[in-house]
Parts: structure tokens; sequence; C-alpha cells
């Protein structure tokens, strides 16, 4: 099976349809050789059977194994842009309950659940929670029941401890092919400093810090586990480190997010707001930008423009009405409300990156507020702006 799969790495280039949405396959700059990376992962295997053999534990074959049939692939929206359409969950119930990160993968009504046996099934959203920004989906498997994580017999690593991330790294698990394996050890365990562009994590307690590229596209949301195959916590998205400005490679520890998703899996969970102490002093506003959305008016407005000001950084970029914005940095902007809770993370002078939907396209636009007063604009426009 571990043969099986470094051939798959050694092969990615002449089996991706490029052409597809479902298959959007991005590599980051940093990896502008996958031939490179697939021989590296080959040698890092051989070296991992040396490893768990000298250290007495079982088998690393037994130990895949035994987890990979408890991670799935999770394909959603994307495709456009560099956008990648899947990521990876951990199943956490029999009954089809699965355990990912909250990303604008899953901003759709259906999501594509795919098991390590090659069953495809339909699974909804059933809550998210912005802090620690997990989610919980859930897809009926019958009368089947799935093998799963037990998040009340997780375990805990201290730095040194080696360890296994299980993901659908790069998208190329596909079908019944079992998701990828990589080895490396808790090289911290520290609190999380890292942001995506301008915008910085919500969660900032405490994650184990792993050496090993862990965390690239398609990674976030699987398992990490110690070598026992026993799970450690959840894979996170791509970040780069406040400290050292490198990306980095960690995982969320199963306490961090266990309370909540037991609330989530109990129908009672009720997402935090942010607090007045996690804005910045001076935040950001869309008035700032001279962009107006249309009114708010229920739970899950579409957060259209309504109308862009005149004069404004909006208008200098070319943003029009009716334009969707559907992220903020890297941030899933799914309402009205929680665009304006989004942009109020950054602080005024930032410059902020919107994703817009004109039509059928996607585009993205870089603006940064004019640092006077006079440009936050709201007054209606006058019959001469209107022509």
């Amino acid at each position: 099976m571990l043969r099986a799969n470094s051939m798959r790495f050694l092969d990615m280039d002449s089996r991706i349809d490029r052409s597809s949405p479902h298959s959007a396959f991005r590599i980051p700059q940093f990896f502008k050789h996958a031939r490179a990376v697939a021989f590296a992962i080959t040698c890092l295997f051989i070296g991992v059977s040396v490893a768990w053999a000298s250290d007495g534990a079982a088998p690393f074959t037994q130990v895949a194994r035994q987890v990979q049939p408890k991670v799935v692939k999770i394909y959603g929206v994307g495709g456009a842009r560099g956008l990648e359409a899947y990521q990876s969950g951990m199943l956490i119930s029999a009954k089809g309950h699965v355990l990912t990160v909250w990303s604008y993968v899953l901003d759709a009504d259906e999501v594509t659940i795919v098991l390590d046996d090659g069953r495809h099934y339909v699974a909804q959203v059933v809550a998210s929670d912005p802090m620690t920004e997990v989610a919980l989906l859930k897809f009926d498997p019958g009368k089947d029941e799935v093998p799963h994580f037990e998040l009340s017999m997780a375990a805990k690593a201290q730095p040194g401890a080696r360890v296994l991330a299980f993901s659908n790294l790069f998208g190329i698990a596909v079908g019944e092919d079992p998701v990828s394996v990589l080895h490396g050890v808790v090289s911290a365990v520290a609190p999380l400093d890292a942001r995506r562009g301008a915008f910085s994590t919500n969660y900032r307690g405490e994650v184990y810090v792993v050496d090993a590229a862990a965390n690239n596209p398609g990674a976030a949301g699987g398992a990490l586990t110690d070598s026992q195959g026993r799970l450690l916590g959840m894979l996170g998205k791509e970040l780069r480190s406040n400290v050292s400005g490198t990306w980095l490679n960690y995982a969320l520890p199963v306490a961090a997010f266990a309370t909540t998703v037991d609330d989530m899996l109990a129908g009672r969970f009720t997402p935090a707001e942010m607090k007045d102490a996690d804005k910045p002093a001076n935040p950001l506003a869309f008035a700032d930008l001279g962009i107006v959305l249309v009114p708010d008016v229920v739970n899950r407005t579409p957060p259209y423009i309504d109308r862009i000001n005149p004069k404004t950084p909006a208008a200098a970029v070319g943003l029009r009405p009716d334009d969707l914005v559907v992220m903020i940095d890297t941030q899933v902007a799914n309402s009205c409300r929680e665009a304006t809770r989004l942009i109020e993370r950054i602080e005024h002078d930032a410059s902020v990156r919107l994703g817009i939907l004109r039509g059928e396209q996607f585009m993205e636009f870089t603006l940064t507020a004019k640092p006077d007063a006079a440009s936050k604009d709201t007054t209606p426009p006058t019959s001469d702006e209107k022509k």
C-alpha cells in the first residue's frame, strides 16, 4: 500500500485533470517540482519503516491502514484563481459525522464526502465555530457504520514525540485511494501566532508544531496521530508564522475543540460573538473603502454591493454594484453580517484583499483605506452621479 502511495506521487503529473474543478491541482511556488517531492516522500517512507522497527512500535503499514479509513476527502467550492476545491476531514461518529476546518470549500449547500473505500456521499454543514475555525458535517451512511475516531479517547504528545499526519495532501487521493501519510515529530507545543495575509487567526491557544510538511493544499482538516494511531489533533489551514514569517506546520489539539464539538453533536452549540478585545484599536469598515452593502434584512443576506461611492478606493480599483463579496483576505464572507465582522478584524491602515464574484467570474481586488476621514462618503449619490 505504501509502495502504491509513493508511486502515485511519482506519477501525479499525468493523472491530474486540470480542467475539472473537483481536481483543481494547485502547487505553491515553493513546490515547483512534484517529482522532487515524490522522491523525498519515498525516502521518508523508507526512513519511517526503519525508525518504527527500532522503536519497537507497531509496524508503520499496520498503523497507517488502521487510521486511513477514518480520514475522508472533501470536495466543494473552488477551482478558480488557484482556489483548491478539496480538503480533508476526520470521521468522529459511526453515523457519518465529519470534523474539518471551516473554509470557502464548505461554502455550499452540499459538499461531497469520499470515503477510503471510494464511496461517495453528500454532506451538509451542521455547525461551524468562527473562533476555533472547526466545522461539523453530516452525511447518511445508511445502515452501515463507518470507522471513526473517538474524541474522548484522544491522546496528548510532548515535543520530540513521533507523529503521523493523514490528509488528502495536494488532492492526490481520489476514489478508493487511501489518503496520504507523512511522518514527523512534534517540534514544539506553543501558542498559535500566525496569519493569512494581513488577517491574524482567531484561535490563539496552544498547537502542536510539527516537523513535517503537513499543512499544504488539501491537508486542512486531516488527522494528526501518535505512533500508535491515537488521535492527537486536526491539521489546520495554511498559515505563516508571525514570529519567523515562514509557513507553519501545525495541528489543533483535540482538547481545543472537543467541548465545542460535543455541543455541536448535541445541537446546543451557539457561536461565540467576537469580543471587543479581539478588535483592532482602529478597525476598518466598508465605508472606509467606499463600499455600501445591500440592507441586511435576513439572517444570511448575501453580501452584494449595493453602491460604490465616487472617489474612493473601491471606485479606483473598479468594484461595481451587484458584485458579490465572497472572501475577505482568505476568510469566507457568507453573509452581510459575516462580511462586516471580518472587515472589522482588520486594522484601518492595512491593505485588504476582497474576493468578488461578478456574474460567473471570480475576481480579486486589493484595497487600502484613505487615511483621511473624507473617504468615508456614505451620502446617497446625486442624480448626476447616478448617470
